[in-house]
């Protein structure tokens, strides 16, 4: 049975850096914004342990403690903060309507889109047992913790290739794990990592297993795909570059997305192709895809949709 319908000023749909970061300029502008957080509460972060690249935090924390602390900042300010999920959306007239959970439905003269984009991982058990225990999808975020160490990394595009230098310049030894013969990545990329004394690329390679001692990642175990010759590594740390899928998949056919369903927005704003629509965070950034970064796209939504809402209120007469 459908509930009966609400209308709100500004409805944030995620709960990450970018929502919550929006949430707290909403509120502090007054728009008494009301967030749905998804199904995972903060978002990607919340499967983070030690957060050290953040502003503020001198001696890092913990990926879970920084998301309460969001939160709490957003509600000192008055953010309606629900669990739930947006399961559908119309935005083909105003005021945006949006359904949630499937059954309770909402209007809303601004919607800000903050529902980051997932990792996509190799579907090991064994990867998601040491998943912040040697185990990351993201090199710019966790490749000072093996600083020194041996590390394996397994992609073939332009991230992998990226993050595979980067991890070059703290480690010891990066292996990088590349499936085919060949990599996708430009050849720019390529260039760069060959010309990394450090890095070692084994081709028609595919992980089998991480091990680990129960805490923490020791080696990976794989195969080579054409000779079927097995061996184990021994590393520190295991980093999955296979690309990240943004969620994105109930606004498409409605909001302007690239090949790969990262919302676009208008270059250096946050409005989608849609009126009183802002999209901020992972959902529209597949460069950065970093927490500082995404809390910035939130502050940037917040404050488009707070003019936004004054020029609807105050038309300028030409």
């Amino acid at each position: 049975m459908q509930e009966e319908n609400e209308h709100i000023q500004c409805l944030i749909i995620g709960s990450g850096p970018a929502g919550y970061t929006a949430a707290i300029y909403a509120a502090r502008a007054d728009l008494k914004p009301v967030m749905y957080t998804g199904l995972q509460a903060g978002g990607q972060l919340t499967n983070t342990t030690d957060v050290e690249n953040f502003p503020g935090y001198p001696r890092g924390i913990m990926g879970p403690e920084m998301m309460e602390d969001f939160r709490k900042q957003a509600e000192r300010f008055g953010t309606d903060i629900r669990f739930g999920y947006v399961s559908s959306v119309d935005f083909s007239s105003l005021p945006h309507k949006v359904v949630v959970d499937e059954i309770k439905t909402i209007t809303a003269d601004t919607v800000i889109i903050a529902t980051g984009a997932t990792a996509k991982w190799l579907g090991l058990p064994s990867e998601q047992k040491y998943n912040g225990f040697g185990v990351s999808a993201c090199a710019v975020c966790d490749g000072f913790f093996f600083k020194g160490q041996d590390v394996a990394i397994v992609g073939a595009g332009d991230t992998a290739a990226e993050e595979a230098t980067y991890l070059a310049k703290l480690c010891k030894k990066v292996y990088m794990l590349v499936r085919k013969d060949e990599f996708r990545a430009s050849k720019t990329m390529i260039a760069r990592v060959n010309a990394t004394a450090n890095i070692e690329v084994l081709y028609n390679t595919e992980t089998q297993e991480i091990i680990g001692n129960g805490k923490n990642v020791t080696g990976v175990k794989v195969v080579n795909n054409l000779t079927q010759e097995e061996q184990e590594i021994a590393v520190e740390g295991f980093f999955v570059a296979i690309g990240h899928k943004p969620n994105t998949d109930i606004f498409r056919d409605q909001l302007d997305m690239d090949a790969t369903g990262y919302l676009q927005t208008k270059p250096g704003y946050t409005l989608t192709n849609i009126e009183g629509v802002f999209a901020c965070g992972d959902v529209q950034d597949m460069y950065y895809r970093q927490a500082v970064t995404a809390a910035g796209s939130g502050c940037m939504a917040a404050l488009d949709a707070e003019r936004y809402l004054a020029a609807k209120e105050h038309p300028v007469e030409v």
